[in-house]
């Protein structure tokens, strides 16, 4: 049996060149590089924009890497276990956050050692994924925000999101009509609270902004509130049928399910890094297609538009979400050239190993010192 043997973690800041907010003007990236018994490499990462990487390195170095050492080094197989280890942590956070360290570095291993992409080793079911324009832009102002959707609509988008959850949701929905005079009306509008809501203003806000046609309203309450959520579903299922999406902020296969299962969201957003790497969004996958839900993963394109190629189609092609000027590549964080290219609003891959994913720290010039 092919065994982990090795597994090491650094923390880098990647700045942004565009903030995110006042106080988000970086993302952290634990780069991970792990070494099996064959003497196969792999390299990974974890990821967390702003609060806590520094716990993420710790539990990775102290807790994960000495545990995974002489465990099978096949795909998926360590996972449970390894999470089952960290549990007494936290069943999900940046418990979930340092295995997608550990088991993307697994999955890359696996397919260098096969010659092969990631995809490949899993199996794509298409060859390109569709791409929708994202940003952090709730502090735009309406022109800042128009000049945002344009350039998303010259590279050939064909769907947008745009933050909402104003002090006056008559704010959110000017800024909202501004954005739709733009796009047009067959290009799709998706829009995001962030979790800014509670229930009975989600539901007024949700009325008025129905006038712009939202392809889906996403964490319009706190990601955790199953309750409020189905009862805003029910809400809205008796006027304009807008879906309630969520996800980015849920960590495990039993919270998507809990989720579906009570009729609290009809798409589903797993962001890889978030849930604990690809073994566990595969069974998120499986979780909505078993449902009948949409499944769009979140963020980060240069690994989930990998993994959108091989997902199921269940109710719809996934989406893979751009935000802008946020690419690992864009940002000069990546040593080989990016796995992915978006043209013409459609992401398809480039010829690479693995993931295709080897972070350099971009404060340091030369890449092999600090190549893990």
């Amino acid at each position: 049996m092919t065994t982990i043997a090795a597994l090491d973690a650094r923390l880098i800041r990647i700045p942004l060149t565009r903030p995110w907010a006042a106080d988000v003007t970086s993302v952290g990236v634990i780069a991970t590089h792990l070494r099996r018994s064959d003497g196969a490499e792999g390299w990974g990462f974890a990821w967390t924009p702003q609060i806590g990487a520094e716990a993420v390195l710790a539990l990775l170095r102290h807790d994960i890497a000495p545990a995974a050492v002489g465990r099978s080094a096949d795909p998926g197989d360590a996972w449970q276990g390894l999470w089952e280890h960290v549990h007494e942590a936290g069943g999900g956070g940046v418990t979930t956050i340092a295995l997608a360290g550990l088991d993307l570095a697994l999955w890359d291993a696996a397919a260098r050692a096969a010659g092969s992409s990631v995809s490949t080793l899993i199996g794509r079911r298409r060859e390109s994924a569709r791409v929708y324009g994202s940003g952090v832009n709730l502090h735009y102002s309406i022109d800042e925000l128009v000049a945002q959707v344009e350039r998303w609509v010259d590279r050939g988008f064909s769907a947008v999101k745009i933050k909402v959850g104003k002090a006056d949701v008559a704010e959110d929905l000017d800024r909202l009509r501004a954005v739709r005079s733009v796009l047009g009306p067959d290009r799709g509008l998706m829009i995001d609270a962030n979790q800014r809501w509670e229930l009975d203003r989600a539901t007024r806000s949700i009325e008025v902004l129905a006038e712009v046609r939202p392809g889906w309203i996403e964490e319009p309450l706190r990601a955790d509130d199953i309750d409020g959520h189905a009862e805003l579903a029910r809400r809205l299922g008796g006027g304009p049928r807008i879906p309630i999406a969520v996800g980015e902020n849920l960590h495990t296969a039993y919270r998507f399910a809990e989720m579906l299962r009570r009729g609290a969201a009809q798409i589903v957003q797993p962001n890889v890094v978030r849930v604990g790497g690809i073994t566990p969004l595969q069974r998120i996958a499986a979780v909505a297609e078993d449902a009948g839900a949409e499944l769009h993963p979140h963020l980060l394109p240069e690994l989930s538009g990998q993994l959108a190629l091989t997902l199921p189609g269940g109710a719809a092609e996934p989406w893979v979400e751009d935000v802008e000027d946020a690419g690992f590549a864009e940002l000069g964080a990546l040593r080989d050239p990016c796995p992915v290219v978006i043209v013409g609003g459609r992401l398809r891959e480039a010829d690479h190993l693995g993931l295709g994913l080897r972070f350099t720290d971009p404060s340091i010039t030369d890449p092999s010192i600090t190549d893990a």
